[in-house]
């Protein structure tokens, strides 16, 4: 087992499952955050992509299925397994992520502001469309044969819509994967199906030295925009076009049913958010969603489809809420929102998810006086809030709570997906509380594991 990415990091998932007869990767993400870290986005992959059966995708995420088309790029032509909502997600997210690599390209070329002449991007709209070719839709709970030596199963785990853990068995030797690991109480999901047992564990640890707050997320949303609006200011919320947004309508459409907050007018300033809306709609039976929540919310919201309607918000000095893409506010945008608003201190910028190291949104989330936009530095003045009761991750506690259903100890259980500080504080309440062997793999780090035995071999990338 190969850790590609997601190791000493919360972003570019890359786990490669190589055997005598065959390699699988269990997903294929995009890094995000710190510049040393998107550069693997622009490195040809470590391995010859033509070489992989499949791709096994936990969720839609572009940090878990953005790198598909550069893969694609690099000779791979296999399958891609995922669930039916993974797939309906991942069309729009993809769609979305070329579309602003082509977009940064051409604004960075068009004002000069790029060190590469000409700016490129990353992949564009025909590199996605082709690779969307290659999805293949499975069942959750229903196991399914990749290759003779290779099955695999996906279980619920909370997270976003379609997103499941991957349980593998290569070779008789059984593998879960926990993708990114929902909570037990989330407003939209249903809670994290329960692991029974596994030889080996791959969980992830974004929350792993931390723990949410327990507030009332409805209150304190309610709070933020009174106390705002009462400034005569608006609330700008960068949020993930998957998830996040489609909880903050259902909480925003509970204030409103209640008169518990102005009728003041709520954009949804992001075409792939308004498109997402609607798959959540299309599969609302998986939700805490009745068919007329998912009609109310879309009825409630005023949604920006063009760059001159999103221009139109900023020239609107009336108070109002926006919704805005992306939750890190690396693209976007929200970026343009971030500017217009920052320096206005009536505002109150939202942040509901985890801010990744290096990112704009952490920057500014941190408490930074300034932040770089559009090779401009911005002053920030607007009230800044972090919203960790939002967070679609499970905290230390849960994930405890989450491993402690297992039958038995796994041979080994491997802490991925979190920043070191994290990752670390994770595994030494595995070790403590649940005393189960676990490792915190370096990127690149390889394990040869058998059923009962496991070795970190010297550090090498696939051949």
């Amino acid at each position: 087992m190969h850790f590609l990415g997601a190791a000493g990091t919360v972003t570019g998932s890359r786990y490669l499952l190589e055997s005598a007869k065959l390699r699988v990767l269990v997903d294929c993400g995009l890094f995000q955050g710190y510049k040393n870290l998107r550069l693997h986005n622009w490195q040809p992959p470590p391995f010859d992509p033509s070489t992989l059966e499949a791709v096994l995708l936990t969720h839609a995420h572009i940090d878990h299925s953005g790198y598909l088309p550069v893969l694609m790029q690099h000779g791979f032509k296999g399958k891609i397994f995922c669930t039916e909502a993974t797939q309906a997600l991942c069309a729009v997210l993809l769609r979305d992520a070329a579309h602003l690599f082509e977009e940064e390209a051409a604004y960075a070329n068009r004002h000069q502001i790029s060190k590469h002449k000409p700016a490129l991007p990353l992949y564009g709209i025909r590199e996605v469309d082709a690779v969307l070719k290659r999805f293949h839709v499975v069942r959750e709970h229903q196991t399914f044969q990749i290759a003779p030596a290779f099955s695999a199963k996906w279980i619920p785990n909370g997270h976003i819509l379609g997103s499941m853990c991957i349980a593998c068995t290569v070779d008789g030797v059984d593998i879960l994967f926990s993708g990114d690991l929902g909570r037990p109480h989330d407003v939209l999901m249903k809670p994290p199906e329960m692991p029974a047992r596994t030889d080996y564990l791959v969980v992830e640890s974004t929350y792993g030295n931390r723990i949410h707050d327990n507030v009332d997320a409805e209150k304190q949303l309610m709070e933020i925009i009174l106390s705002t609006v009462h400034r005569g200011g608006s609330i700008l919320i960068p949020a993930f076009a998957v998830g996040r947004s489609q909880t903050l309508l259902y909480l925003l459409l509970r204030l409103r049913r209640n008169n518990r907050i102005p009728n003041l007018p709520i954009y949804l300033d992001s075409p792939m958010s308004e498109n997402v809306t609607g798959i959540y709609h299309r599969f609302f039976e998986a939700l805490h969603l009745s068919a007329l929540d998912c009609e109310d919310m879309i009825a409630m919201t005023r949604y920006a489809r063009t760059a001159e309607d999103s221009q139109r918000i900023n020239s609107d000095k009336w108070p109002k809420i926006v919704i805005s893409a992306s939750g890190m506010a690396t693209g976007g945008r929200v970026v343009h929102h971030l500017k217009n608003m920052l320096p206005d201190e009536r505002n109150t910028i939202v942040f509901c998810g985890f801010q990744a190291g290096g990112t704009r949104g952490e920057k500014i989330a941190s408490g930074a006086q300034t932040v770089r936009i559009h090779a401009q530095d911005v002053p920030i003045r607007a009230r800044v809030i972090q919203m960790d009761t939002l967070s679609a991750h499970a905290d230390c506690t849960e994930i405890i709570a989450w491993l402690q259903h297992m039958r038995q100890p796994p041979v080994m259980t491997f802490v991925t997906h979190g920043e070191p500080a994290a990752a670390d504080a994770m595994r030494i309440r595995i070790e403590r509380e649940l005393s189960w062997p676990c490792a915190v793999p370096e990127q690149f780090d390889c394990y040869q594991i058998a059923k009962n035995h496991v070795q970190l071999l010297p550090k090498r990338l696939p051949d």
